[in-house]
């Protein structure tokens, strides 16, 4: 019988730890994990509804096919986690530390990343539309066909980062827009680019 969710992370709260544990099809509810220990546990097609992880530290963690859309993430920590098939749309994730993990085929739209460290950690074919990335801190991290459409770049310098296969449509960047100096881009993203830094193209 598998174990149910809800009562294990009632139960780990005790000893804020929950390791090793797997749990498939599962649902927590308005659960309080508030600095909470995750390490090597898996989750795969749970929900997680109206939670709080606010400070919560997850190692070596693995979510597939989960939905943790609108739960508040705020501080939290992430080390050599994998995310996949997630949907994470409007996570509160302020502030949140990223190193070694590896995000895919997830959706993170209008969530707010802001202020928040990336460290050797990589992004691929992911929705990031219309999210708050704001004063990111970005180190040997990688983003790969992430739609960024809309998201808010504003401080968040992207020298080094190659946005090539990016969709970066209506980003929100400083007037100077120099947090694209040393950004790396693809030559058929200069239209987006140019309607960016107000230029206007004429077709001839």
């Amino acid at each position: 019988m598998e174990e149910e969710l809800s009562a294990a992370l009632e139960a780990a709260r005790e000893d804020e730890l929950l390791k090793g544990r797997a749990f498939r099809g599962q649902t927590a509810e308005g659960v309080d994990c508030t600095g909470l220990d995750w390490k090597e546990c898996a989750f795969e097609k749970c929900l997680f509804q109206d939670c709080d992880f606010t400070r919560a530290a997850f190692y070596g963690v693995r979510f597939a096919g989960c939905d943790f859309s609108g739960c508040r993430l705020p501080q939290s920590y992430w080390q050599d986690c994998l995310v996949e098939d997630c949907k994470g749309d409007g996570c509160d994730l302020r502030r949140s530390r990223w190193k070694g993990c590896r995000v895919e085929r997830s959706l993170f739209r209008y969530a707010n990343f802001s202020g928040s460290v990336f460290q050797r950690t990589g992004v691929f074919d992911s929705n990031w539309s219309g999210a708050v990335l704001t004063e990111l801190r970005l180190s040997r991290t990688r983003l790969v066909r992430v739609e960024l459409n809309g998201a808010d770049l504003f401080r968040t310098p992207l020298k080094g980062m190659d946005l090539s296969s990016c969709a970066i449509d209506n980003i929100t960047l400083s007037e100077t827009c120099a947090e694209l100096k040393g950004a790396v881009l693809d030559p058929s993203q200069a239209p987006v680019v140019a309607r960016i830094l107000g230029i206007r193209i004429l077709e001839r």
